[in-house]
């Protein structure tokens, strides 16, 4: 081999992580189940989630907690554990002092703020549940069904908005008697309600230490909402257990360097939202480190706050949507500045939603060697709302991307067989009592061993050696069969052809129940589309019919049929790219960006019937 081919194959080593050793049991039953769980057993944590709270504002006061740009001229401003401590007792008397029946929930209908974290910890320690609401619920939807119904499921005792103007509509469709409103910045002309600083200066009295001393492990937490495939809310339990042992269980699988950089975060997911609002928020206030809010998003006119946000504040971990990731692979391509601030301190990068790419895994190492010629690891878990929410992850030295990875201390995987892959189920410390107000969802979400049946389904990447970790199978009830009776897994397609199509595809549904084969329905990455046809403002309606747009497409999706060697399965035969965006109110969107593939199929069964039209349309692609 030549000096230069031997260069070619070294890669530059991975910035080092001390990662929790992968010691796996694996219980295998005679009926083909198996059941992994790490031998390692979890350690001890806090008692609940303010306790946090409690220990930085005394051994770090100083120390920043949360950080957000305010005002006119957008400057950072920063809480330190100490000063939000001494507010969340305040709003904790404030809360206690209205009499509130016991146990209703703290509704937050606004998204993240300063204010909506000082108020979740106020309600924890106050012991009434935080019930954070999908700001979609209140301002996009045109009905408020969804807002409506959790809100008659729940029963709130107080509602906080940040603003109460922006907020009227939702506001007044709603019951209101017996609720007491707050609001952060403007109240609400007609409804009666307290101003947040008014309650923040609150005299504090023995009742707040009184009311921490009697929080319990199993006292509820939080009230988190998920729609399943009906699309109406679920209010999941989060007790403080739950929570708490969650945030052990992450902080254990990557020990943390007491030496090193102070522990430095800067996102934008929802709190709303079990990622945003326990996986990365919890661990923050665990480990005593400092969150940036970010009020960008991974989307055209808004990623630019994230970028400028990125020149000053160099984290220590990142995470992000593999949309969000693009857009800043090819922000710092050009800007070698933001490359460096972004990698200065980096130690993890973590992914979730859909899968990475590889062309965009192999753009953001090439980056991060550029910048401090080190690669830094991909990181990515998996769960959900109902396990608080992340059950696996993939905590080694992986180059793979599309992995979920291997149990966590503490939690038990099911893996029950279907076909050629497994249905996943869970059972531990972190995974929920059930569904508020409704226990025959919960009845109906458990095996008869206390398994929680996820609905997941996953296959190892070596059957022969399980430490190389499970990938992501998609969704156990969307396949469905061809009329030729071939099985089509959907959730490794869908993701596999959203690789295959990058950028030009932002999301799909997929296609073929009882037809003669596959097909895509693509929602169009607008930002990325308006870049290859060299349009700024180019609309959905110019991309769609681009020939350079629709080229781009064709070839990755040909090149992703080429590559499955001609698995009816596995082959797009026709495409179609669609203009109108994914309906919150029609179910087929979440409030969490998620695809519902059945809702979006019904909603959309004319356009299903023009992909299979005979002879296609011209708007529909056909692939070779």
């Amino acid at each position: 081999m030549s000096g230069n081919a031997a260069v070619a194959l070294t890669k530059p080593a991975f910035r080092k992580i001390e990662w929790l050793d992968r010691d796996i049991a694996v219980e295998r039953r005679p009926d083909g189940v198996l059941v992994l769980k790490s031998r390692i057993p979890l350690k001890s944590y806090e008692k609940h989630i303010p306790a946090s709270l409690v220990k930085w504002a005394k051994e770090k006061p100083n120390c920043i907690w949360l950080a957000q740009r305010t005002g006119a001229d957008r400057q950072w401003r920063k809480l330190s554990y100490g000063e939000a401590k001494r507010t969340v007792d305040a709003l904790t008397q404030g809360i206690l002092n209205l009499g509130l029946e016991p146990g209703r929930p703290v509704a937050i209908l606004s998204g993240n703020s300063i204010e909506h974290a000082l108020m979740t910890q106020a309600a924890m320690q106050a012991r009434f549940p935080a019930a954070p609401v999908s700001p979609a619920y209140s301002l996009m939807s045109q009905d408020h069904l969804k807002l409506r119904y959790l809100f008659d499921l729940i029963k709130p005792a107080v509602v906080m908005v940040q603003d109460g103007p922006t907020f009227e509509k939702a506001l007044k469709v709603l019951d209101l008697d017996g609720v007491t409103v707050i609001h952060v910045a403007r109240p609400c002309e007609g409804i009666k309600s307290i101003a947040f600083a008014e309650l923040a200066a609150t005299p504090i009295a023995k009742d707040v230490e009184e009311s921490i001393a009697n929080i319990t492990p199993d006292t509820v937490g939080k009230l988190l909402f998920t729609s399943g495939s009906t699309g109406m809310p679920k209010a999941v339990i989060n007790t403080q257990e739950m929570m708490c042992a969650n945030a052990a269980m992450m902080m254990q699988c990557r020990p943390r360097d007491p030496n090193g950089p102070q522990a430095t975060y800067l996102d934008w997911m929802p709190w709303n939202h079990t990622m945003g609002g326990n996986a990365l928020f919890n661990p923050v206030l665990t480990e005593g480190g400092t969150l940036y809010i970010d009020d960008g998003r991974p989307m055209p006119g808004q990623i630019d706050e994230t970028l400028r946000n990125l020149h000053e504040i160099s984290p220590t971990y990142y995470a992000n949507v593999p949309a969000g990731y693009a857009a800043l692979a090819a922000a710092m391509e050009k800007d070698d500045a933001l490359c460096r601030s972004f990698f200065r301190n980096l130690g993890l990068m973590a992914y979730g939603g859909a899968r990475l790419p590889d062309d965009l895994y192999e753009r953001m190492q090439a980056l991060a060697v550029r910048a401090t010629g080190e690669r830094i690891v991909f990181y990515t878990g998996w769960g959900s709302t109902e396990t608080a929410p992340t059950s696996t992850g993939t905590y080694w030295n992986t180059e793979r991307v599309g992995l979920i990875g291997l149990p966590f201390p503490g939690v038990e995987l099911k893996m029950v067989p279907v076909g050629s892959k497994y249905e996943l189920r869970l059972r531990g410390v972190n995974v929920t009592p059930g569904y508020f107000g409704r226990p025959d969802l919960t009845k109906a979400a458990f095996d008869e061993e206390g398994f929680y049946c996820i609905g997941d389904a996953g296959v190892f990447v070596d059957p022969e050696d399980p430490l190389q970790g499970i990938i992501f199978a998609g969704r156990v009830v969307e396949d469905f069969k061809l009329t030729t009776g071939t099985f089509v897994h959907v959730g490794s397609l869908r993701t596999d052809a959203i690789a295959a199509a990058t950028p030009v595809i932002q999301d799909a549904l997929v296609t073929g129940q009882d037809r003669p084969f596959v097909g895509l329905l693509a929602w169009p990455n607008l930002h990325a589309c308006r870049q290859i046809v060299g349009d700024p403002d180019a609309s959905y309606e110019d991309v769609v019919k681009h020939r350079d747009v629709i080229a781009c497409l064709k070839r990755g999706l040909e090149a992703h049929n080429k590559s499955t060697k001609g698995a009816s399965s596995m082959r797009i035969a026709r495409a179609m790219l669609m203009v109108d965006p994914a309906s919150i109110d029609g179910n087929e969107l979440t409030d969490k960006g998620y695809i519902n593939q059945r809702a979006g199929l019904e909603r959309r069964a004319t356009l299903v019937e023009r992909l299979y039209a005979d002879p296609p349309g011209e708007d529909v692609i056909v692939l070779q």
